[in-house]
C-alpha cells in the first residue's frame, strides 16, 4: 500500500494514503465517493493492519467544507469506520487527547492538515479545501485550542499533506476575491493573462494561518506533491469520479490496564 508516512516515533504515527493501482479502486479510502463500500473497507483494513491497529480505532467525519471542529473522545471510537451514517456529522476537523484513536480526513485536491503537540499529546486533522481556507478553519481551531484548552502554539507541529498545486488551482474572480479579503494571501496568488484566471497556493495560505496563530514556521512541513500532476494523487478537479486520500494521525500510547 502506498502511504506517505510523515511522522513515526514512539508517540505518534501520521501519514497520508496515496493512489495505488494495485489496490481496489486504486486504494480509495472514502465511503462517500466509492464504487463499492466493501472495496473501501478492505483498503481501510489493510491500512489498519499496517499501522498495527484495528478498523474499530478509526474516527471519521462527514465533511461539508465547513469551519466546524469536534473534540473526539472514546465515545466516538469507530464512528464512520464501517459505515457513513455513523460518522461525525457536518465536521471538517477532529482533535483529541486520547491515545489509540486514528483520526482521519479525506481529500482529493483539498489541503489536509495533520498536527500534534508533543507536550500535551494533542493530535488532530483538518480538511481545508478552498472553502475551508477562506472560512479560516485551521486558524479558528488553533485559536480555540489556545483560548479554551490553553494550548501553547509553540508546542504544535503541523504537517500539510499533498494537495492541488498553485499551477493547477486556477479560479475565477469570485474565488480570488474571497482569498484577497483574508488580507494575508496576496503573496500566494498570481494572475494568468492568457487564461484570465487566478492561481492560488492553498497550502501556503493554510501555512500562513498556522503562523498567524503562533505556530513557528520551522514546525510546519509541507508535502508539495500535486494531487493533479502526480500519478499517485486523487484529483477531483481532474476526475470528478475520483477516490480520496486519507490523512491520519494516532497517538501510540498503550491504554492503561483495567
Amino acid at each position: 500500500m502506498k502511504t506517505n508516512i510523515y511522522v513515526n516515533n514512539e508517540k505518534f504515527i501520521a501519514g497520508m494514503t496515496m493512489k495505488d493501482s494495485t489496490k481496489l479502486e486504486s486504494n480509495n479510502m472514502a465511503l462517500h465517493a466509492c464504487e463499492n463500500v466493501k472495496h473501501v473497507l478492505e483498503n481501510r483494513k489493510s491500512l489498519a493492519t499496517s499501522l498495527q491497529c484495528g478498523l474499530e480505532n478509526f474516527v471519521c467525519a462527514n465533511q461539508t467544507h465547513s469551519a466546524n471542529f469536534h473534540k473526539v473522545t472514546y465515545a466516538d471510537k469507530g464512528r464512520g469506520a464501517n459505515q457513513i451514517d455513523t460518522a461525525i456529522a457536518d465536521t471538517d476537523a477532529l482533535y483529541t487527547y486520547e491515545p489509540n484513536l486514528l483520526l482521519s480526513s479525506f481529500t482529493a485536491d483539498c489541503v489536509p492538515v495533520i498536527f500534534f503537540n508533543e507536550v500535551s499529546g494533542l493530535i488532530g486533522v483538518i480538511h481545508s479545501g478552498w472553502q475551508g481556507t477562506v472560512k479560516e478553519i485551521s486558524f479558528k481551531l488553533f485559536e480555540h485550542l489556545k483560548q479554551v484548552d490553553h494550548c501553547n502554539p509553540t508546542d504544535l507541529h503541523v504537517q500539510i499533506g499533498a494537495a492541488l498545486s498553485q499551477e493547477k488551482f486556477e479560479v475565477d474572480a469570485d474565488v480570488y476575491v474571497k482569498f484577497k479579503e483574508l488580507g494575508y494571501a496576496d503573496d500566494f496568488i498570481y494572475y494568468n493573462d492568457q487564461t484570465n484566471k487566478y492561481h492560488i497556493d492553498n497550502q501556503l495560505t493554510v501555512k500562513k494561518q498556522c503562523e498567524l496563530v503562533g505556530i513557528p514556521s520551522k514546525q510546519i512541513t509541507i508535502d508539495r506533491t500535486c494531487t493533479f500532476l502526480n500519478p499517485n494523487g486523487f484529483s477531483y478537479r481532474q476526475d470528478k469520479r475520483s477516490g480520496r486520500h486519507m490523512s491520519f494521525i494516532m497517538r501510540n500510547d498503550h491504554l492503561p490496564s483495567a
